[in-house]
């Protein structure tokens, strides 16, 4: 089906702000695409023709279509031309929530669905962190991959699996980590789990089992994870973070026998561990500590070199884990973790109770695609994308909200404002929610008081909703 005329979706190019008919342009297409009026297979009108009908020049629809590119809306197909191939996630209703909603989220003390409400109340754009671009899933590498695999798969494999995981992925996972982490592994080293959410979760269950009590945690360190640990009735001492990473003394002043950390790109600050912090934490594991190693956003780093992974330096200590979730999708739901041997065998039984491992046919196709080259491929794509869209993140917050501090951008998808004075966070996050922008509140992911700040993602949205999620949060600042 292809969209042409001249009364193409009645575009008005009267409507367009002086000097921004691109960005305009690019919106309505946007729009069109969200609400079905441009459903996906639609062929866009050619650029010669849709610049003649509305009278600007070529340059301007050209710059449009590329951004619909960007986003991974549309496609160009050569001779086909220009197709739509994904539309906007979108719910029954796209309007702004109204205050009672925002006002029952951002509370001072968030309950465990608080992430479920957050992610399914609508907004016109979401600035959550922790999501990458979705629409940037190899879709056709999958399809292909998939393909192969089951072209070569027996009839025996479709029965049940290892619970430890499929071993060509653990395989695979170990190949990888080696080559983007530095960690010396074997398959059998390799655990396979849904996430590391479910990873956190087991290992929470078998030192609990243990006699453990405790765990420190980094503060402000992610409120998904001690909401994790508190499930399994873990205490979770807070252990401060400064430029340099987590405070090692005060680590060995709590008397904590483990402590998860983000080291690569601390979340939320973005902070990464120093070289003598380093030091000091692996004479503290060598002492008998355990260390949880979640490799949070190491693979998305901007303007600094890879840090190596704490697992690459002390495995007999060292419980790492990392997923597909920033890189490919969530949805996927596949993570890795190595265990040290003293736990190891707890944890594979931990996993073969929950659920008898994961599903093996995705676990199949990932390993294809991890020793073909293509996540080396299309993680050199998201990471040139997300570099722009935090980009366009750090212009926007220059301009819209100059009195706040950024901190990591360095690496990651996620940016963090602080501000200087006294306010409330909260209301800022439910104020920007009623405008129909959502944000994370810094002090969620604080147990103690620091400076109000937000958390803002850059990943999942593109730089013109950015760009108008920030103005609007500068508008409620003033």
């Amino acid at each position: 089906m292809t969209a042409e005329g001249s009364d193409f979706l009645q575009l008005d190019i009267g409507d367009a702000p002086p000097g921004r008919r691109s960005d305009w342009l690019a919106s309505r297409l946007r729009h069109a695409i969200s609400d079905g009026r441009l459903p996906v297979g639609s062929r866009l009108p050619a650029t010669r023709a849709l610049a003649a009908d509305l009278r600007v020049s070529r340059g301007v629809v050209t710059e449009a279509y590329q951004r619909l590119v960007e986003d991974g809306h549309v496609a160009g197909r050569g001779r086909a031309g220009t197709v739509v191939v994904a539309a906007p996630a979108r719910t029954k209703e796209q309007t702004a929530p109204g205050p009672p909603a925002a006002g029952t989220i951002f509370q001072p003390a968030p309950g465990i669905g608080v992430f479920d409400s957050l992610r399914s109340t609508p907004a016109r754009i979401d600035l959550s962190p922790g999501v990458p671009d979705l629409t940037a899933f190899p879709r056709t590498a999958w399809l292909r991959a998939e393909r192969t695999v089951l072209n070569d798969l027996s009839a025996a494999a479709f029965g049940y699996g290892d619970p430890r995981g499929a071993p060509a992925l653990r395989l695979a996972i170990a190949h990888w980590i080696a080559r983007t982490r530095g960690i010396t592994a074997d398959a059998d080293d390799v655990l396979i789990v849904a996430g590391v959410a479910q990873g956190l979760g087991l290992l929470a269950q078998v030192l609990r089992d243990n006699g453990m009590s405790e765990i420190a945690i980094e503060d402000p360190s992610s409120l998904g994870a001690r909401q994790h640990l508190h499930d399994r009735r873990l205490a979770t001492p807070p252990i401060r973070v400064d430029e340099d990473g987590i405070d090692v003394d005060e680590l060995v002043r709590s008397g904590a026998p483990a402590v998860l950390l983000t080291p690569a790109h601390q979340f939320p600050t973005g902070v990464v561990l120093g070289g003598e912090r380093r030091r000091e934490l692996m004479r503290w594991a060598a002492d008998g500590g355990l260390i949880i190693e979640d490799d949070y956003d190491a693979e998305h780093r901007y303007d600094r070199p890879p840090v190596p992974a704490l697992r690459s330096m002390l495995a007999e200590q060292v419980c790492y884990a990392g997923s597909v979730s920033k890189w490919l999708a969530p949805a996927l739901r596949v993570g890795w973790m190595l265990v040290p041997p003293r736990y190891r065998d707890e944890v594979v039984a931990a996993k073969r109770f929950a659920d008898l491992g994961n599903a093996v046919l995705p676990q199949l196709v990932l390993a294809h695609l991890m020793e073909s080259g293509e996540m080396e491929r299309q993680l050199r794509f998201v990471r040139k994308r997300h570099r722009r869209r935090r980009d366009a993140m750090i212009d926007a917050l220059r301009t819209h909200l100059p009195d706040a501090v950024v901190h990591g951008a360095a690496a990651g998808l996620h940016l963090t404002i602080t501000f200087d004075g006294e306010f409330s966070d909260l209301d800022f996050a439910a104020s920007a929610l009623e405008q129909g922008v959502k944000v994370q509140p810094l002090s969620w992911h604080c147990q103690r008081p620091m400076n109000p700040g937000l958390v803002l993602g850059y990943g999942a949205s593109p730089a013109s909703d950015i760009a108008e999620g920030i103005a609007t949060l500068g508008r409620l600042r003033r």
